[in-house]
């Protein structure tokens, strides 16, 4: 078994694909439209499946925010630098929506350095630092 990808409901599918790919540094693998089903999806990610999980971005025709519930927690990407990356983040995503909300820094209790940021529509993202990102 293995992951192919995660599903984000968006209110605004050129904006999160403009956030994902220009601020995240992702490619737009492909698209498909629907509109006798009122909806459209985007898949992006850093390689397409089957060598990479993907994020499938999914616009509800109509729809342009959603509830964001409690249970669930964030998507987690591997950077080389996470202070890099949150200088970068907040250059490029002001114009774009998106926000860093816990600077780089050890995580409590250990040492791997991790921070967060939003996407446009809310959902967080964690940023690991690795050395092999």
């Amino acid at each position: 078994m293995r992951l192919l990808h995660t599903m984000l409901r968006v209110g605004n599918l050129q904006r999160s694909i403009d956030f994902y790919t220009q601020v995240m540094g992702m490619e737009l693998l492909r698209t498909t439209r629907r509109p006798d089903q009122n909806y459209d999806l985007a898949f992006v990610g850093y390689g397409s499946n089957p060598g990479h999980a993907e994020i499938e971005l999914t616009y509800n025709y109509g729809v342009e925010s959603y509830e964001l519930g409690t249970a669930y927690g964030h998507i987690a990407v591997g950077v080389a630098d996470a202070a890099a990356t949150c200088a970068a983040v907040r250059e490029r995503a002001a114009a774009l929506g998106g926000a860093v909300t816990r600077e780089a820094g050890p995580v409590k209790g250990g040492n791997t350095v991790i921070a967060f940021i939003t996407d446009p529509d809310g959902y967080k993202i964690e940023l690991i630092e690795r050395s092999d990102a």
